[in-house]
């Protein structure tokens, strides 16, 4: 059986990589819903009805896990998924509670969607870690469509950026939350772009040790993602060379996992 990864585009791909690379004798499946992405900027309704859409296709294939590589779509309706499934569900959210519990009292910048900034669950996550005043939001909603489109370096994308993060006062900060499977694949800039002491914190390592407790599984932290994975683009099975230059990227990029 396998485990099956959902995001709305590619942004899950980082999160794949890195189950890949620490469990290798998996068998995976990505389902990428590129025909209604972005999500960040549709309604509460719009999204539960592409996600539950995609999780019953995804059901129909006998996986033995879930796992909501999509922080939008966890935070809109990952409670309704786990209470009508019985198989393990991992859901992506924010790292903010390893990012405050190494703050040292230091305030922390977390980046997300639009919705996945306006919804209930981020700021219940904040208020339970007693945080208001110490995490700042900021959205980075463009990235997602840079990175649908691959664009990784162009003028534009490197102006958006600059325009987003040269103005902040970086002196106040311990750390920069990528709350976004898609802002992964720009971790590199965002390094070169803010000060070096800024620690970049994802939800991608956590979500894979969840992942792996969960199953029970061995964790062999192989140097090479060797594992099988079958592609579906919004129901479309599709060839690995559809995501083939990403997971290149990915591999390039050697973020630690």
């Amino acid at each position: 059986m396998s485990i099956a990864f959902f995001d709305s585009g590619v942004g899950g791909l980082s999160v794949l990589h890195a189950a890949m690379q620490r469990l290798p004798g998996e068998q995976f499946i990505y389902y990428a819903d590129t025909d209604n992405v972005p999500y960040g900027t549709k309604t509460h309704a719009e999204i539960r009805k592409h996600v539950l859409g995609a999780v019953e296709f995804l059901m129909s294939k006998e996986i033995k896990a879930l796992v909501i590589a999509c922080n939008t779509a966890t935070s809109v309706v990952v409670k309704d998924l786990r209470e009508k499934y019985s198989l393990p569900i991992i859901g992506m959210e924010p790292a903010v509670k390893p990012a405050v519990e190494l703050s040292s009292g230091r305030k922390i910048l977390v980046c997300a969607t639009d919705r996945t900034l306006s919804e209930d669950k981020l700021k219940h996550l904040i208020k339970d870690l007693d945080a208001d005043d110490k995490v700042s939001l900021l959205s980075l909603q463009e990235l997602v469509d840079y990175g649908e489109n691959f664009d990784f370096n162009s003028s534009m994308l490197m102006a958006y950026l600059n325009d987003k993060l040269g103005t902040i006062d970086w002196s106040t900060y311990h750390s920069i939350v990528l709350g976004c499977t898609h802002f992964i694949f720009f971790e590199n800039i965002i390094r070169d772009m803010i000060p070096h002491n800024i620690k970049i914190i994802d939800g991608n390592t956590g979500t894979i040790n969840r992942l792996i407790s969960l199953l029970g599984s061995s964790d062999s932290h192989s140097a090479k993602a060797s594992a099988l994975c079958d592609y579906y683009i919004s129901g479309r099975e599709v060839s690995s060379i559809y995501f083939d230059h990403y997971m290149r990227f990915l591999t390039e990029l050697n973020i630690p996992q």
